[in-house]
């Protein structure tokens, strides 16, 4: 078996990402990705996660295939829907309560909990910049979260974001209303966009 090619095909298929346990399936140990590893032919991102050394780590990509209890939201969601064109400086992920990501993911990303029966409000797919699919918050949702953190996540930030979501060409304001009062924020969201708006 060619471990090289079956890897590259793995690779492609899962968005440049070769997990030990997709790995496995094709026939390719641990103890062989090891090797790989200490040889230079692949390069180790996380526990379980590997890329090839020519390709570029898409890191959003990397944090959700860790859990399937996360979703991007706030900053990481606001930038993944074009409202905000500034990388964050750190990823924003929400968790339902009770359900705690693991330490890995803890260290590289702020964690917002939300009650489970929440959690699944306004959640699609998004593309990240290097063309992966990952679990995001769609924009009106996004802008429910930016209203109840506005606290954590600074001024500048949450009024920049109103003001892009009421510019922008593609807002959906009876979602946005069905989300706010699902989120218990519709008092709040109705104050600031009468002065967007």
């Amino acid at each position: 078996m060619d471990f090289m090619t079956e890897l590259s095909a793995i690779a492609k298929e899962n968005g440049g990402i070769i997990e030990t346990k997709i790995a496995a399936q094709h026939g390719i140990s641990k103890a062989m990705l090891y090797k790989m590893c200490k040889e230079e032919k692949i390069h180790r991102i996380v526990k379980g996660q590997y890329i090839l050394p020519d390709d570029m780590q898409d890191e959003l990509l990397s944090i959700c295939k860790r859990s399937t209890q996360i979703v991007f939201s706030h900053e990481t969601a606001l930038y993944l829907n074009g409202i905000s064109d500034r990388t964050p400086f750190e990823h924003t992920i929400t968790a339902p309560s009770g359900c705690i990501p693991s330490a890995a993911i803890r260290s590289e990303c702020k964690v917002y909990y939300i009650k489970p029966e929440l959690f699944d409000l306004g959640k699609t797919i998004l593309k990240t910049p290097a063309g992966n699919g990952v679990p995001a918050y769609d924009l009106e949702r996004t802008i429910c979260d930016v209203i109840r953190s506005r606290n954590k996540i600074g001024t500048e930030t949450f009024l920049a974001a109103l003001k892009l979501y009421a510019a922008n060409s593609k807002k959906d304001l009876n979602k946005l209303n069905s989300y706010a009062k699902k989120m218990r924020v519709a008092n709040v969201l109705h104050q600031y966009l009468e002065v967007l708006l």
